[in-house]
Formats: C-alpha cells, structure tokens, sequence
C-alpha cells in the first residue's frame, strides 16, 4: 500500500467525499471500526488523542495499525489526534504516527503559531529522513476539549471562537500546516438535546482562503444535512469519537444485563464490537455519498 494519506485526503476533495477519522483507546474498537471500513473498500483514520494513547500504549497501537496496513494492504492509517505538548507530538512521530494534531488553541496565537511551526519542521525533518510523508494537522478557534455526553454547549464556546477565514489563511501561511480544522459551529462531544448547526458558508469562506484541508472535529451528534453540505464545502476529514463511546457502552451494558453470569471477555465484548462497526459503517456511508 504506497498511496499517502495526503493522497488519499486531496482524492477526497476532488471527489466531494471526506474521509472518517475514529477514535480508539483498546482493540475492540479498532476492530468495530476496520471492519466497518473493510466492507466498504474506503480508507480509513485511526485516532488516538493522549489520554487514549496512555491506556491502549503509543508503541502497541502503531504495531497493530501497521500490521493491518501491512497484512492486507489497506489504506488505513494513524493520527495523533489532540497532543498538546511538542514533546507528545515528536514521541508520537518518531513512534511511527502517519500523521499528528497540535492543539495549542488554549495558548495566546503567537506561542500557538510558534509551537505548531516547530512542529510541522520536526516532522519535515523526520519525513525526510525515514522517507515518510507525515501530516500536521492544528486547530483554530476553540470548540471544547471533552468528547462526552454533554447537557448544553461547553464553555468558552460562542460565536467569538470561531474561525475567520482571514485568520485561517494568516495562520496557514505563519505554520505551513497540512490540514487545518476550524470552528464552524462544531463542538467535541455531544449535546443531549441536539448539537448546533454547522455554518455552511463558513466553511467554504475558510478553504478559499486558507487552501489547505479542512477537518471537522466533533463530528458526533452533527445533523446528516449539515455533514453533507460541509463536505461539499470544503471538509475532506471528519471526526467521531463520542457516537462510538455511547454505542460501545450501550452494547456492553445490556450484554451484561442479559448475561450477569457470563465471564468470557470475547463474549462480553463482541457486541461492542458490532455496535461500533454498525455505528462507523453508517457514518462512512453517509460521508462518502453510499
């Protein structure tokens, strides 16, 4: 499997289709989610913020990403998603992240440009070496940090936060980043009552004028509508992580409660498994026009 995940990325834009990004934080997940993919024949992204990445093991997921990778050569590929140190971001490359997020949106914007552009020459200077094409993907505007059940918007998210096209581009050009994901009316996590609508316009505002990718974060909970038409402005990546957390916990709660007595992990945890595939088989379905 030589294709690049930038490739990959730049044949979802052309073709008005966007890429999933979903998170995992133990192998059952990752196989809900493979699977989901491999009946579709569609690229897929595995993501692991830092907290996931400290209970699953940073060496152990890129083991079994590449093995896959490797073992049936499939376009399936690992982010870094949401580090927000250097030094998490640079111990994730040189792991063997085919791709990672700094997210500084919390630091004033000059340390947050200057922590990203050391970031995208760090992984310039290993992709060169170990000839690998690795992305850096940063943040601007703020959307929340916790990808939860939530009962109203988090806060520090208003309109305020979101991203300004010209902004976009400054930032762009000041970093040199591969992908950018904005605020667009997108949160991390889910509303109970329903999550806002996503600014269309906006998005096609941003792309125009910062001329990179564009990634939704916080995709779980967000109208089909509005995943369709954001795609069709300009969004090649999209991320979801909560829809999947509820999906496994609902399965593993009512396997348990029909099964008190079971003690079998495999038993316990297969529909988990096939709840999170169901989950990403319909989220892929949805983003690329299937």
């Amino acid at each position: 499997m030589k294709k690049t995940l930038r490739a990959y990325i730049n044949e979802a834009g052309v073709n008005g289709t966007a890429i999933g990004h979903f998170n995992i934080s133990n192998i059952e997940a990752l196989h809900g989610i493979y699977n989901a993919a491999k009946k579709l024949k569609l690229p897929i992204i595995i993501g692991v913020s830092e907290g996931e990445e400290e209970f699953i093991g940073r060496d152990e997921v890129v083991t079994l990403v590449k093995m896959i990778r490797e073992r049936d050569n499939y376009p399936i590929f690992l982010n870094a998603d949401h580090h927000y140190t250097f030094e998490s971001v640079k111990a994730a490359l040189d792991a063997g992240y085919d791709a990672a997020i700094l997210d500084a949106v919390k630091l004033p914007l000059e340390e947050n440009i200057i922590l990203t552009k050391k970031c995208v020459d760090y992984a310039r200077e290993l992709g060169k070496k170990e000839e690998r094409d690795i992305l850096i993907e940063a943040e601007l505007g703020f959307i929340g940090q916790s990808s939860k059940l939530l009962e109203k918007i988090p806060e520090g998210v208003s309109e305020k936060t979101m991203t300004m096209p010209d902004d976009a581009k400054a930032f762009v050009e000041a970093t040199g980043i591969d992908l950018l994901a904005p605020s667009v009316g997108n949160i991390h996590g889910m509303i109970k009552g329903g999550n806002p609508r996503i600014d269309i316009k906006k998005v096609e505002d941003i792309r125009t004028s910062c001329g990179v990718p564009l990634v939704l974060h916080g995709g779980s909970g967000i109208a089909d509508e509005d995943f369709t038409n954001a795609i069709k402005a300009g969004i090649s990546i999209v991320h979801i992580n909560t829809e999947i957390r509820v999906a496994y916990r609902e399965a593993l709660e009512n396997y348990l409660k029909e099964n008190p007595t079971e003690v079998a992990p495999y038993k316990i945890l297969q529909p988990a498994v096939d709840a999170i595939e169901k989950v990403v088989e319909a989220r892929l379905k949805l983003f690329n026009n299937i």
